[in-house]
């Protein structure tokens, strides 16, 4: 049984999409990830580091690891919201539609963490 490769509906063996929507959809991703996906790896490696760094930090410079961190948490989960890339793994697993789903699920989770942690730090609890 063969699914459609943007909203998973079972379609026939000679097909890959199973409206034109779907195959607009998914062209419109792979063109969005094809254009920004460099600047998008730099900056989530920048942040994704900055976030350890950060972290370790804390320990030493509760300041700087508090307002660092939760502001690297934020443009992480923006970014991750504007661009949701989502691993090849995920596509072929929950294809198209549902993968981008679960990423910007995954954004909003981290784009709270962020605003928690500089909310926390602002009221004086961490």
């Amino acid at each position: 049984m063969k699914k459609c490769e943007y909203c998973a509906k079972v379609i026939s063996y000679h097909e890959m999409y199973c409206s034109d929507e779907c195959q607009d959809g998914a062209n419109k991703y792979y063109e969005l990830r094809e254009k920004f996906q460099k600047p998008y790896s730099i900056i989530n490696g920048i942040f994704v580091i900055a976030v350890g760094i950060c972290i370790f930090l804390y320990s030493f410079m509760r300041d700087v690891g508090a307002i660092g961190g939760g502001s690297a948490l934020v443009i992480l989960g923006i970014m991750y919201f504007l661009l949701p890339f989502a691993p090849d793994v995920m596509i072929h697993k929950y294809k198209l539609k549902k993968s981008i789903l679960i990423t910007k699920i995954i954004a909003a989770v981290v784009f709270a963490i962020g605003v928690t942690v500089l909310i926390l730090y602002f009221t004086g609890v961490i």
